[in-house]
């Protein structure tokens, strides 16, 4: 049993423990090319968020890790032959955040970090929404930004979705849930419009169009040794933050 996996612990230790931060891991359940379970993102996100909290604890942090939400924003898969979308919207996030930071709030919990693991999900917004409203601190990480500059040097072509990374991170962490064999190139349809295939016209892809079977980028080259190469930097640089923040005093400059 750790000692920060909130699911694992019982109330003689909770009511113990005066916790100086906590991780909220969001998910999705979609599916991912041919060849990776629908709980990949959430699979993912619980991976690293326990492996970064076990790196703050070590270091003396009180960090306590949520249980994920594995719904996420996916109202662009909804029209996926044979899927099944487990979609909310940004506004079904937002009211669950709000509950659970007021509920935090009343527990004397001040610091929260909003983990996130799937792409639909834009958490920023939310964050903005209560900032004015609650003294809880609250901060986002995409995990799947936080390491991109290490991507040249252990991925051969990183894409987006299904990719040669999460296929690395699958084989690593979830293996008995894989099969690379039926994996398709995942190859994406550009747009009708260069504007948005630059990046300087932003929209929300239609799911079942951009992709024949939802993934984009080519997952062939993905190994497990990638994963744990991948997962032990990300778990390094968050947990060195976590702890961090469970550190920091709250006062009239916080966080500067």
């Amino acid at each position: 049993m750790s000692g920060y996996v909130l699911a694992d612990l019982t109330h003689a230790v909770v009511r113990e423990t005066a916790w100086q931060v906590a991780v909220l891991p969001f998910g999705a359940t979609e599916a991912h090319n041919l060849h990776m379970p629908y709980g990949t993102d959430t699979f993912q996100v619980e991976e690293l968020a326990r492996r970064a909290c076990g790196h703050a604890w070590e270091r003396g942090a009180k960090v306590v890790q949520l249980p994920a939400v594995p719904f996420g924003v996916n109202t662009n898969h909804l029209r996926i032959p044979g899927g099944l979308a487990c979609s909310v919207t940004p506004t079904t996030l937002l009211a669950l955040l709000t509950d659970l930071v007021d509920s935090m709030e009343q527990q004397g919990v001040r610091k929260l970090v909003l983990l996130n693991g799937h792409g639909g999900n834009e958490l920023k917004p939310l964050t903005r929404q209560l900032h004015h409203k609650t003294s809880v601190f609250l901060c986002v990480c995409d995990w799947y930004r936080m390491a991109a500059d290490l991507y040249p040097a252990i991925f051969d072509k990183p894409g987006e979705h299904a990719d040669e990374v999460e296929t690395s991170l699958g084989l690593a962490y979830f293996p008995k849930l894989m099969f690379p064999h039926l994996a398709d190139d995942g190859a994406a349809k550009p747009s009708r419009f260069e504007a948005i295939n630059r990046g300087w016209v932003s929209i929300t892809r239609p799911w079942h169009l951009v992709s024949a079977n939802t993934g984009i980028g080519d997952p062939k080259a993905a190994t497990a040794d990638k994963g744990k190469r991948l997962m032990e930097t990300l778990s390094e640089r968050l947990g060195h933050f976590l702890a961090e923040l469970a550190l920091a005093e709250m006062n009239e400059t916080f966080p500067y």
